[in-house]
């Protein structure tokens, strides 16, 4: 590797665990001062790494290994049941890929998303400061898939197109819409975008065995997880 292909690798201090209470947790992150994060998002991505707001992070905690990236095989995937109702429930709805950035109607949505689903946890009096530094990066090949029911916005997929796959950074949606499955509607239309771009790839980020918010990742399938062996094809239930 020449001396201009490498970039600084920092671990943060201890900090709360986002998905488990009793635990703390550390992340290993890519100089966010790099001048050429965008062409490193490619390979991060096939490393398991995740964007958040302008950093490319990977779970790197001492004594819990429970966090594995996962992506969808979009090749060969087919919708179970339960996803065909998903699709046939929302078939009223009208998918647009927007420029990404703030706006009034993201930020009320969002924060009407935060609100229900994160009370009490820091996040749900995001400012517009705090929407822009999550959910974009000057850098990062960022667009916004939208979800409009006529005139109402009801979900926004935040979705960056890299080279070799697409990651599905987050999604948030009115909470007063969740019978229709908005996130699963958006994971659907992701690997359709995907399919379309001719990438192989949908990033769905990090699985958690068992956890009431991360587990429902294996209903998409084929789905591989990043081993130490590399990407391997999830054991079946």
């Amino acid at each position: 590797m020449r001396r201009s292909d490498q970039v600084r690798l920092f671990q943060t201090l201890p900090h709360a665990c986002g998905y488990y209470a009793d635990r703390t947790a550390q992340n290993l992150v890519l100089d966010p001062a790099a001048p050429n994060l965008d062409q490193l998002y490619g390979p991060a991505l096939e490393r398991g790494f995740r964007r958040a707001g302008g950093h490319l992070y990977f779970p790197h905690c001492p004594q819990c290994h429970a966090c594995t990236p996962c992506r969808i095989d979009v090749a060969n995937f087919q919708p179970d049941r339960a996803q065909r109702r998903c699709l046939k429930r929302n078939a009223d709805l009208v998918v647009s890929e927007s420029i990404p950035g703030y706006n009034r109607e993201r930020h009320a949505l969002y924060e009407r998303y935060l609100q229900s689903r994160h009370a009490g946890g820091g996040m749900d009096d995001a400012e517009a400061s705090d929407f822009r530094r999550f959910l974009t990066a000057p850098w990062s090949p960022t667009l916004f898939m939208e979800l409009h029911q006529g005139e109402r916005l009801l979900a926004v997929a935040v979705t960056d197109v890299c080279l070799n796959g697409i990651s599905a950074v987050y999604t948030f949606f009115d909470p007063n819409e969740s019978a229709r499955g908005l996130g699963t509607y958006a994971i659907l239309q992701q690997v359709e975008l995907a399919r379309r771009r001719g990438m192989p790839w949908l990033y769905l980020g990090f699985w958690i065995d068992g956890h009431p918010k991360m587990d429902y990742k294996r209903r998409f399938k084929p789905l591989q997880i990043r081993t130490a062996d590399g990407w391997q094809p999830m054991p079946q239930a």
